[in-house]
């Protein structure tokens, strides 16, 4: 029993009109398009709520406000060096 592997999706070289010797275009020739595979991925899960979506921006934002206040206070103390 054999079975056939499947088919190339791509196009055929020898039948593909407007290629040259080598499979490259001419100058100013569009190339072929690909086929398409679109149906082919699996179904993309769900975004989390828009609750959670905030809190995480939240966290990130209170991380990045108190980092920048760390090093505003490093170069206020640099500067006033008593």
């Amino acid at each position: 029993m054999t079975t056939d592997p499947a088919p190339n999706p791509d196009p055929d070289p020898a039948q593909t009109p407007g290629l040259e010797p080598g499979g490259s275009v001419a100058p100013g020739d569009t190339p072929p398009g690909e086929s398409s595979t679109s149906g082919a991925s699996d179904r993309q899960p769900g975004t989390g709520s828009t609750r959670a979506n905030w809190g995480a921006y939240v966290v990130i934002g209170a991380v990045t406000l108190v980092a920048a206040l760390f090093f505003v206070g490093y170069a206020v103390g640099l500067l006033g060096g008593d």
